[in-house]
């Protein structure tokens, strides 16, 4: 069978609808559906039922999603080891959300790197959802990520705890009331949890959901921001930037995710080095 009928699969799985699917696939409407009827007759079975509202699956789709799952995980898998150079026993494919890859995944890439180095690496950036798609269709075999979506056969763990202080340029700032306060959405808990200790805080002149940007406008503009522990140390190290003093402080679970059932010995070495870094980035935390 053609890899790219279950991957195509999965992605209207994923998305529910096939002009989405189309999108992440980057391929006409019209291919999708070819591929579809082709899997379609295959299996005969009907896959989908199709509605204005988008596509939900059959009870023989529903059967089919773990044996489409694991299809596209042995054939990556197989792809990626077979192009191996030599030297290298497999291959380790990780991806995190952008604002996770700083420091603890950094430090851990060079750990895994002298205490595997018959493993390669690849490392990947992407949204939380697109991270989780990317592991259900084995195209990564790691997972960092902020809301992990709980499927069966996925492991989620949660691995550590972002910080996420006020920080501003000027010492004297007292809270997240001046012009230069730049609100950063860390998404819809954050949002309630800012609202509750701010009830009066009128609306920002300016809102980022990503957190680097804030930070590099203000280290360029002057101004304050949430923003990650981690992240800020070596700012605030430097003097650059300064914490708030008495802004309360927001958590932010960060978690790993996996498949279930990976035989792997040198995988769950480099899962208990993640661990391992995860715990000193902590300690740095608390002793900031």
């Amino acid at each position: 069978m053609d890899i790219n009928l279950a991957r195509t699969f999965l992605a209207i799985c994923e998305v529910g609808n096939f002009v989405k699917a189309s999108e992440r696939l980057y391929v006409t409407q019209s291919t999708v559906s070819t591929r579809v009827k082709l899997l379609e007759d295959l299996l005969g079975q009907p896959l989908f039922v199709r509605t204005k509202a988008g596509a939900s699956l059959t009870a023989a789709g529903a059967q089919f999603r773990p044996y489409a799952e694991k299809l596209v995980q042995t054939w990556e898998q197989a792809r990626h080891n077979v192009g191996l150079p030599t030297e290298f026993s497999t291959l380790l494919t990780v991806g995190a959300e952008f604002t996770l890859w700083e420091r603890m995944l950094v430090s851990w890439m060079s750990w895994v790197r002298k205490a595997l180095p018959a493993v390669a690496l690849r490392a990947e950036v992407g949204t939380s959802d697109a991270l989780m798609g990317h592991v259900v269709e084995g195209f990564i075999d790691l997972a960092v990520c902020y809301t992990p979506q709980h499927r069966s056969g996925v492991v989620v763990e949660q691995l550590a705890q972002d910080s996420l202080v006020l920080v501003s340029t000027d010492p004297a700032t007292r809270g997240p009331r001046g012009a230069g306060y730049v609100f950063v959405d860390w998404g819809a808990e954050f949002r309630m949890e800012h609202l509750e200790a701010f009830p009066d805080l009128a609306a920002s002149a300016m809102a980022v959901s990503y957190g680097p940007l804030a930070q590099q406008h203000i280290l360029r503009a002057g101004g304050s921001a949430y923003l990650p522990l981690r992240a800020v140390r070596p700012r605030l190290e430097e003097g650059v930037l300064h914490m708030v003093e008495d802004a309360p402080v927001f958590r932010r679970p960060i978690f790993m995710v996996h498949l279930d059932g990976v035989d792997n010995p040198p995988f769950h070495t480099a899962l208990e080095g993640l661990r391992q870094a995860a715990l000193e980035e902590a300690g740095a935390d608390r002793e900031a």
